[in-house]
């Protein structure tokens, strides 16, 4: 699926209005996770606006294909671009970690439209994906599967058990990402469990692998293409992302992984996001 230049215009507009959400939605709560959801904002956008086969009108459509946030902290821009693409109104972002709000800190496949796995636990994601993707081929379907995990989540063993399986199997129909700030809640992923090189470690479960600007919309969107046409095993783009991506004072600053903005906070970083 080749992108335009005018389609690339587009996505871009799409990620600033998503990354606008995200500031105003983690100020307005008073907590969150700000800079993980704008390192992965424009992975989501061109997923969700150019990638996948969805229907907002009809979430559980048998046919749509499946996203998996395993790094299910990164709500906030998984929220902000389910409203964008008309599964919900974008007023109800603002009640995100509210009492009674069907936008909890976490995504709930059961309480939030298009959200399709229940996630939070780091390390579980992957595993979640293999069965939808196994499900998909048993029933003869032409769906595909789309994981997105941090690059701090690798350090957790069930997503090599869980790679290993998606080799096994042969899930040519699954494509993860990882999103790689290199800044988990600790500080830099080398220095609290390195899971370095995860080109190589990948490789050597038995994966195709393509690296990517993670800022990139055609890059991105070429990486997608490209693993769709890799058969016989499962694809993961591995995206080189800034934390805190469009907000200077947020950008590769481990504090705003888990922090929200104060309202003049909000205000300034909305300024870089017009």
């Amino acid at each position: 699926m080749a992108i335009t230049k005018e389609k690339v215009e587009e996505l871009s507009e799409i990620a600033r209005r998503i990354r606008r959400h995200i500031i105003e939605m983690t100020a307005e709560a008073g907590s969150g996770h700000p800079g993980g959801s704008l390192s992965c904002t424009d992975i989501l956008v061109t997923l969700y606006f150019h990638v996948m086969k969805v229907d907002p009108k009809n979430p559980n459509w048998p046919e749509r294909d499946r996203f998996v946030l395993s790094k299910g902290h990164a709500a906030p821009a998984l929220y902000a671009v389910l409203a964008e693409k008309g599964y919900f109104p974008t007023e109800e972002l603002k009640t995100l970690r509210k009492i009674d709000s069907m936008l909890q800190g976490h995504p709930d496949m059961k309480n939030t439209p298009g959200v399709d796995m229940t996630t939070g636990s780091l390390g579980q994601g992957l595993s979640s994906a293999n069965g939808m993707a196994i499900a998909g081929k048993l029933d003869g379907k032409d769906y595909r599967v789309y994981v997105l995990l941090g690059d701090g989540e690798l350090e957790e063993g069930q997503v090599w058990e869980a790679a290993m399986a998606a080799a096994h199997y042969k899930l040519d129909n699954l494509t993860a990402f990882v999103d790689h700030n290199g800044l988990q809640i600790d500080g830099p992923i080398t220095q609290v469990m390195s899971p370095e090189i995860i080109q190589e470690k990948f490789r050597a479960f038995g994966w195709h692998v393509i690296d990517v600007d993670g800022h990139d919309f055609e890059e991105i969107a070429g990486a997608i293409e490209e693993a769709k046409n890799i058969k016989g095993r499962p694809t993961v783009i591995v995206a080189k992302t800034v934390k805190g991506k469009g907000v200077p004072y947020m950008e590769n600053q481990v504090d705003w992984h888990g922090k929200a903005p104060s309202r003049e906070q909000a205000e300034e970083a909305l300024k870089s996001l017009i």
